[in-house]
Formats: C-alpha cells, structure tokens, sequence
C-alpha cells in the first residue's frame, strides 16, 4: 500500500492498493477511483462485526455501515479529497494507543482500525448548541487518515497540563489525554462573549492537534453574505435605492 497527499490548501488522499489491500471509510468520502477498485458495504472491521458494532460508530457520529476499497486485479487506486481548506494526515494507532477525533475528522483507515464512539455531549446554548460536541474514538492497529479544516497547531503536553479550548477547534488527541465538558467562566463572558456557554478541558500526558477553522465557525461568518446582507450587490442596490430616493424627495422639497 502505498498513501500520497497532494496538494496544499485542498489536499487529496491518494491510495494505490495492491491485490488483497484494503482500505475502509464513512460513506461519502469517496472523491475517485480506478476502475479496478472494488466496493462493498460491512459493518466490520478490525475484527468487531455486527449490528452493535455499527450502532457504536452511529453514536460516535459515524454511520451504520463502511464502505470497503479493496484492489481485485492488479494495483488500484482511490482518492479522497478534503471537504474544507486545511490538511490530511496519517496517525499511527496500536493496541492501547488510540486516538479520539472530531466527528467529521477520519477520513479512511486501513482494515484493522477500529472506529468507535468517543464521546456525545449536546450543547443547549451558545454557538455550538446546533452541532454539539461529538468524537470518534479511533483504536485497533493500523493507519488512518484524518482531515482537520483551516491551519492545524499541536501541543505536547505534559502530565498534569491542560489546555482550554473552544469545542469546535478540537480536532484530533491521543487517548492518553483526558477531557471534559467545562462551562465559561462569568455569566457576562457566557451570556455577551459571543464565545457560547462551554469549553473542552484537556489534560496530558499526550498531543492534541486543534483546528482554526471548524465548519460551524465558517458557516457563522458566511451566513449574513448567504442571507444577502453585508454583500458587494446588497451595497450597490442600496446606493442605488439611496440616490433614487434621495431624488424623488430633492424635487419634493
């Protein structure tokens, strides 16, 4: 197996698959691929089969079942391409030294990585009462890929030292952190902050990678353009009505 990233701003996953290889993903990952590539839908991996083993990944924000890549004849290829400007990477996982990513994080693994839910924690105020704070717990041995949107910055921290973080920055940790839930500190930086009502504690040993450009904070800053305010046709048509009204009352006068 041989794994390529291309690019830089939208980086692509390439994958060339020998006969016998093989690479698992979500649903919808799937960007290209050679026509020799084969697919197919298990709720397996890594040894962990069955309904229950699907309905873990489903409440870990995964999907029921996996798509399966495998090479059939001869060496195939498969691309999966970013959803967001930022970067892919691979993370090495072995038994006991697992990962924990954001729900749209693991792009594809190969076979005996097993996805698995991490946490599921609802929020109901503040920005991310929509989305929530959900993780994918990635464990097994082998290698996965996982996309973090925007510029990626890692921390090393050490035993006992932790970092606060807005939960939509949080992209990817070893599982030898610990996390919790923690509400902002002061009712004036909860209520007028604009920051919403929750922070994520992490806690070394361990290396977390955050994110500067989670998908709830680009859809907040696009949403008045999408709307039609604040946008360059919204100014002119507005100059326009402006100057028109500004006639009509001039003569008026």
């Amino acid at each position: 197996m041989k794994a390529d990233v291309k690019g830089t701003t939208l980086p692509v996953l390439e994958v060339l698959l020998d006969p016998g290889e093989e690479v698992v993903s979500t649903h919808g990952q799937l960007s290209w691929m050679s026509p020799n590539l084969q697919m197919s839908q298990t709720t397996s991996t890594g040894g962990k089969s069955g309904l229950m083993a699907g309905l873990k990944r489903m409440a870990g924000g995964g999907g029921l079942f996996l798509t399966r890549y495998s090479a059939s004849a001869g060496q195939a290829m498969v691309a999966f391409a970013a959803k967001l400007p930022g970067r892919i990477f691979p993370v090495e996982i072995a038994p006991g030294a697992g990962f924990l990513v954001h729900r749209h994080g693991w792009l594809c693994a190969t076979r005996d990585v097993v996805p698995t839910v991490g946490l599921q924690q609802s929020f109901r105020g503040g920005l991310w009462g929509g989305d929530g704070f959900v993780l994918e717990r990635l464990e097994g041995q082998g290698t996965a890929w996982v996309e973090l949107a925007g510029e990626v910055t890692s921390y090393d921290l050490a035993a006992g030292q932790t970092l606060l973080v807005h939960p939509g920055h949080v992209g990817l940790f070893q599982d030898t952190v610990s996390f919790q839930i923690t509400r902002m500190q002061g009712i004036s930086n909860a209520l007028f902050g604009g920051d919403g009502f929750y922070l994520v504690s992490l806690t070394g040993p361990g290396t977390v990678w955050l994110q500067s450009m989670p998908l709830p904070v680009l859809a907040s800053a696009l949403a008045p353009y999408l709307s039609g305010e604040g946008t360059a046709a919204g100014a002119v048509s507005g100059g326009v009505m402006g100057g028109a009204l500004g006639g009509i009352l001039g003569r008026n006068i």
